[in-house]
């Protein structure tokens, strides 16, 4: 009996390779959906192809050019990405809408695919504040995507599933370790430099930090040595 098919939004950091290893135990046959957004810590993607030939998937990346209408941090050159500063509304890393055109772009391959389930790895408990890492954004998207697909129309419905979602990052943590991730191959941070040292002080960096912390599970990642614990 064939696997059912699966895409997986996946940037090669903590949550998307958590969800991958997750998706992968419950049997999917899951393909892995990166972008090349103009995003300054494009080290990730590197992370992403790392993960992906670890899992054995087959890795699609694609390139999209946000940067030129964002003026989010993470792609423009004239803002920096900040230290960590505690929670706050939305930060500057805010990329707008980019959930939305994720989503959007992984819907279309899921219809060339024939596969009904995309998978995300988003969090409303342990986030920087995006709206679209919100439960209520998760089920909209999922009402657009069975009204607006001719493979809903024909009656096979599409389900997006956010594991994650009303987990912390120590409780996603754990769900990794038990499915034995190697989340050394994985970079999460905002200012990762180009050999994939983390910064340790930007949002990404300080939350994955204290859910490693909090789940009493030693921190794998490569801090540059300024910032090292």
């Amino acid at each position: 009996m064939n696997k059912p098919k699966a895409v997986l939004l996946f940037s090669g950091g903590l949550d998307s390779t958590t969800v991958l290893a997750h998706a992968l135990h419950q049997g999917f046959d899951v393909y892995p959906l990166s972008f090349d957004y103009g995003q300054k810590h494009k080290v990730e993607l590197q992370a992403a192809k790392r993960v992906a030939s670890a899992f054995k998937v087959s890795l699609n990346t694609i390139q999209l050019a946000l940067g030129t209408l964002t003026g989010s941090a993470l792609t423009d050159t004239d803002k920096c990405v900040p230290d960590f500063g505690g929670a706050q509304a939305i930060p500057v890393t805010y990329v707008p809408a980019r959930n939305t055109v994720f989503l959007s772009l992984a819907l279309a391959y899921a219809e060339v695919l024939g596969a009904r389930d995309i998978f995300v790895g988003v969090s409303s408990v342990d986030y920087s504040g995006y709206p679209d890492c919100r439960p209520e954004f998760i089920h909209a998207f999922e009402v657009l995507a069975n009204l607006a697909t001719k493979m809903a129309i024909e009656g096979q419905s599409i389900r997006i599933h956010a594991p994650l979602l009303y987990l912390s990052k120590a409780q996603t943590i754990q769900m990794g370790c038990a499915l034995q991730v190697d989340y050394a191959l994985t970079i999460s941070c905002y200012r990762a430099d180009g050999e994939g040292l983390a910064c340790g002080l930007c949002d990404s960096c300080v939350l994955r930090k204290e859910g490693f912390r909090v789940a009493g599970i030693l921190d794998p990642t490569r801090y540059a040595i300024f910032n090292e614990d």
